[in-house]
């Protein structure tokens, strides 16, 4: 019942201001910490630690745009869809931006000065997948576009598929080619935050498909 008098309320009050604003400010600096991740696997290691300071300062951005976002809800009674979906949707979003930073941070720590390939498609399927967050984020700000974000979901959950190939192969390829135990470790820490992150980008498709059913 809550939900049927929230969307009749929807029809009755000015366009909403700021959970989507707020929403798409997550999605773009989402987006610039998977593009920061991707520069640092392709960087010298001279060139990371300026990275690292930028990644640590989105990482900042992300924590206080969810919570502003939390303090948001619990200002409003009107919401521009299921305060339990945005809510989803903003811790979803802050998980992917988690894993991400953590899988700097993994480098960093375990000075990985070689950055392997597998590595580096890993990061480079992060941004693909985030960027295709960010245009499920868009679709939300008006409901003639929220069929694209069934094109966009499909296109998320076959990059995971994708991601766990590569993370599988290379595991292999490490246990097989790789003799110090230590340098395992690494590499097989690295990989594994990385695919993780394709995974949680898998569950914010995943909230953004129950708001394209509820509002479609």
């Amino acid at each position: 019942m809550a939900n049927v008098i929230n969307k009749i309320l929807q029809f009755l009050v000015p366009k909403d201001t700021k959970f989507i604003p707020l929403l798409k400010q997550s999605a773009t600096n989402l987006v610039n910490v998977a593009e920061k991740l991707d520069q640092l696997a392709n960087a010298s290691k001279k060139e990371r630690e300026d990275l690292f300071t930028k990644l640590a300062e989105l990482d900042q951005e992300s924590d206080r745009l969810i919570r502003e976002i939390n303090l948001e809800l619990g200002r409003n009674f009107i919401t521009p869809f299921d305060r339990e979906d945005i809510h989803a949707l903003n811790i979803a979003i802050g998980d992917v931006v988690d894993y991400l930073v953590d899988s700097a941070n993994r480098i960093e720590y375990y000075q990985l000065n070689d950055v392997t390939k597998s590595i580096k498609k890993l990061t480079e399927a992060n941004v693909e997948g985030c960027k295709l967050i960010s245009k499920g984020i868009d679709s939300l700000a008006g409901t003639k576009k929220l069929t694209h974000i069934a094109v966009v979901c499909k296109k998320i959950n076959e990059l995971e598929v994708k991601a766990d190939k590569i993370h599988d192969k290379a595991v292999a390829d490490i246990f097989e080619n790789e003799t110090d135990v230590k340098t395992i470790i690494k590499y097989k820490e690295v990989l594994s935050s990385l695919e993780t992150a394709t995974d949680k980008e898998k569950a914010v498709a995943n909230v953004l498909e129950s708001v394209m059913v509820k509002y479609s």
